[in-house]
């Protein structure tokens, strides 16, 4: 009697432990479906930080990967940076984790080592369209137009359905003063991709340069409307009134811009432009002198400060 009970309890034994396994190997599972899938950071976080804890996983290196991801989309770009390197460290081969990484630079603004990872990234895999485009961006932001356009140009040829390598390449030519190439690009991004904000804001920047006011105001409206919390939009809609003649109706845009970002110097500039031309010195003046503090390559609020008499420094 003693035994049947003995092996009884054995057998519960082992039926609980089989399903326990079981259990956990449900809910690993679960999480690597989120961790590799989801399309929510959040969840793309809780998921793939369970599989990392995990003692002995065979996914370490994607798991890590796809936290990066996740980390780049909530913009926390220093862990975003760490678990790329750490997914480099261990799969030295994977092409997705170096343009990861590229884009956690490029925001951190060391554009040279972007480069070097998607030079890694082209090594890899030369059709990868997204190394190329995230080059470009790099060697946009470093002022040299002519090697991102051609690394756009590059991305469009292997992806001719990339909003993101359409718009970047609108930039380029933008900062060539090829208005009409660089509206026709945003457009073809826009009608790639037409929920995202940017490049509306991107065309709208070009339609006020090029006298297009309507137009401008109509696209920074619609960034707006898919974008509420874009500084950028309020600011670009505040200069198109501002540059159409109707400063008053672009202050309340400056204005929010401001309440979004208190350090855009951009937006500083346009409301420094539109007090002045309100006639509200005082105003005008302070916002061009925090302008310059933030950036001192505003030449517009320089040459506001001078046509106010104003030095670039309050006097104490």
């Amino acid at each position: 009697m003693k035994r049947v009970i003995t092996i009884c309890a054995l057998v519960s034994a082992l039926v609980l432990a089989v399903q326990m396994w079981s259990m956990g190997s449900a809910l690993t599972a679960d999480a690597w479906e989120d961790c590799d899938k989801s399309e929510d950071p959040d969840r793309i976080v809780q998921a793939c930080t369970e599989i990392i804890a995990e003692e002995g996983s065979p996914h370490l290196a994607r798991a890590y990967g796809s936290r990066c991801w996740a980390y780049n989309a909530k913009q926390d770009w220093d862990r975003a940076l760490a678990d790329c390197t750490k997914a480099i460290e261990l799969d030295p081969k994977n092409p997705d984790n170096y343009k990861r990484r590229s884009a956690t630079y490029i925001v951190k603004r060391e554009y040279d080592k972007a480069i070097a990872d998607c030079n890694t990234v082209i090594e890899l895999d030369p059709k990868f369209a997204g190394a190329y485009n995230n080059r470009g961006t790099a060697y946009g932001r470093q002022g040299d137009w002519d090697k991102a356009l051609a690394d756009y140009e590059k991305a469009i040829t292997l992806d001719p359905n990339y909003a993101l390598a359409y718009d970047g390449r609108g930039s380029a030519y933008s900062h060539k003063r090829d208005y009409t190439r660089s509206i026709a690009d945003y457009t073809k991004a826009i009608e790639l991709k037409p929920e995202w904000s940017q490049a509306y804001i991107d065309r709208g920047d070009d339609y006020t340069k090029t006298n297009k006011y309507d137009d401008a105001i109509a696209d920074f409206t619609k960034a707006i409307e898919l974008n509420p919390k874009s500084a950028n939009a309020y600011n670009g809609r505040a200069w198109a009134y501002f540059s159409a003649g109707k400063a008053e109706q672009g202050l309340p845009d400056a204005n929010r811009s401001l309440e979004l970002n208190p350090d855009h110097a951009n937006a500083l500039d346009t409301r420094g432009h539109i007090f002045e031309a309100l006639d509200r010195k005082e105003e005008a003046i302070a916002d061009y002198r925090r302008a310059v503090q933030l950036d001192p390559k505003q030449e517009g609020s320089k040459e506001g400060l001078e046509r106010l008499g104003a030095s670039a420094e309050a006097v104490r």
